[in-house]
């Protein structure tokens, strides 16, 4: 990454934005957000995935990996491009700004999906020969979308293992009769995803004219639950009944005596070598469509992935089973060159979440392609002078440094639990006494090697752990937070950061190139 400018960013899920019942959206607080990032000079928003949450929140373990979140829909944008009146925003359910409540924002959007469709007929020629344009595009993954939401509601959220054997079984007749039967219902998903991708779309070209960099996240696996699994199933390690015969996870170790559980499918490798990639490629490609970075979560799985017996209830019995992840790399890298998609030197647009124990093998991959991998500095203080998150131990620049993540506490909750001896430690590192952990740690991650630094934005507020996004291996109380004041009123604390970053090469005079410096090379 030599030669690249030093950059800067916010992590911020949209959920989060303020102004919206129920939920953030991709409406004039992002717009704001984005404008804000620009005019002081920090040059990368990292999201988390937009996909749908699961039942839980999380955007990790989606229904569908390659469609948009629809609570995240603004209707005041969809009132200004003449698809909804007024009264179909008026009559929207209502619900809280201060916490996203998953139950009112999965009725408003059912509600505008509902409105999208019974005006439809009145919109001009040339809006209904655009979203035909567009429907045909994405029709690799938007038509299975459809019909599972769609079947998903008729079977009242049932799993589709569980579905009537015609319908989980993908029966022509059977789907041929639901098309017919549930052609509205159908129609709606189709417009309300199209309407997302409007926005987004604005979104991104606001961002990109201004020099500010968007990346993603994209979660290794996808859900059991899925339209991806079940429009798929030879890819994943299933039985004929859609039970799993193997299933994911990481081994026992000193966190966990038993391991973690993940309940998603592995992929059956083998069968994705001889489609030469193709569901991969095309995922992500989507998700590269919508970002100029990826994080890929649980990068190691691509060398080698820990597999457990489907019926299994811990992960304390699985083994190691290796990936083509160098074949699948080469596949995208080829393919990402011939559509002009690769950064300076010939760079896949990815971020390796290598984070945990990392073998030499997953390195290899890692480097192989020149991508950045990941440190975040909460874990840098166990008192061990070869810690690889300590600055000081960082080989080179192809780093993305984190002062913690939306899996982490804030860094003034995590500040609040640390004994004094790691205490003693980070006053070391951060040359005082500690008066304001949160930025004293990004100012750690600033000062690093790191080409590019980011900070969530409770760590930007000061915020306590009551500001946590998500604590791993709990189901209450994640993905809820949200900004409780206007963008408007971020501009100090942004402005704080812009000037901070400038002092160690960053922020104002890089944002431009901040995609390039997070790339790796």
């Amino acid at each position: 990454m030599s030669g690249d400018p030093r950059a800067c960013g916010v992590l911020l899920h949209p959920t989060a934005l303020p102004g919206t019942r129920a939920c953030g959206s991709f409406g004039a607080a992002a717009r704001d957000w984005i404008d804000l990032l620009a005019a002081e000079g920090v040059g990368v928003w990292q999201l988390l995935p937009l996909a749908p949450t699961d039942g839980t929140g999380s955007p990790y373990s989606s229904p569908s990996g390659s469609a948009l979140n629809p609570w995240l829909i603004d209707a005041d944008d969809l009132v200004a491009d003449g698809l909804l009146t007024p009264a179909d925003r008026d009559a929207l359910p209502s619900g809280p700004e201060d916490h996203l409540d998953p139950a009112v924002a999965g009725e408003r959007s059912a509600a505008i999906a509902a409105a999208l469709a019974r005006g439809w007929a009145g919109q001009p020629p040339e809006r209904r020969a655009a979203f035909d344009r567009w429907e045909q595009r994405q029709r690799f993954w938007l038509v299975d979308h459809c019909r599972f939401m769609v079947i998903r509601r008729l079977q009242g959220g049932r799993p589709w293992w569980e579905w009537p054997e015609p319908l989980a079984r993908r029966q022509a007749p059977a789907l041929r009769a639901l098309v017919d039967a549930q052609s509205q219902a159908l129609q709606e998903e189709a417009l309300l995803q199209w309407q997302l991708q409007v926005q987004w779309g604005r979104l991104q070209e606001r961002a990109h004219r201004q020099g500010v960099r968007l990346v993603g996240d994209l979660p290794f696996y996808v859900a059991h639950d899925s339209a991806d699994v079940w429009s798929h199933r030879r890819l994943f390690s299933l039985k004929a009944g859609g039970g799993l015969v193997e299933q994911s996870g990481v081994p026992p170790d000193y966190f966990s005596a038993t391991g973690q559980l993940w309940g998603t499918p592995v992929y059956r490798w083998w069968v994705h070598r001889l489609t030469g990639f193709r569901w991969w490629l095309q995922r992500l490609q989507r998700q590269l469509e919508l970002m100029d970075l990826l994080r890929l979560d649980h990068f190691r799985a691509l060398e080698a992935y820990w597999s457990v017996p489907g019926a299994d209830a811990t992960a304390e019995h699985g083994s190691w089973r290796p990936s083509p992840g160098g074949a699948l790399l080469g596949r995208l890298r080829s393919r990402c060159r011939r559509q002009g998609r690769l950064l300076p030197g010939d760079r896949l647009p990815l971020i390796a979440e290598d984070l945990g124990v990392i073998t030499p093998a997953v390195e290899a991959l890692r480097d192989r392609f020149a991508l950045p991998g990941m440190k975040i500095l909460q874990f840098a203080f166990d008192g061990n002078d070869d810690n690889p998150y300590l600055p000081a131990n960082y080989s080179g620049s192809r780093w993305v440094v984190y002062t913690g993540t939306h899996d982490n506490a804030t860094s003034l909750g995590w500040w609040r639990d640390l004994d004094d001896g790691a205490r003693g430690r980070v006053a070391a590192v951060v040359g005082g006494e500690v008066r304001a952990p949160s930025w004293q740690l990004l100012e750690v991650a600033l000062a690093s090697s790191a080409d590019l630094a980011v900070v969530p934005l409770q760590d930007l507020l000061e915020l306590g752990d009551e500001a946590r996004f998500n604590t791993p291996g709990t189901i209450n109380g994640n993905w809820s937070w949200r900004l409780s004041r206007p963008v408007s009123a971020l501009a100090g604390p942004l402005q704080g950061f812009g000037a901070m970053a400038a002092r160690y090469g960053r922020g104002r005079g890089a944002a431009a190139g901040a995609g390039a410096g997070a790339g790796g090379g």
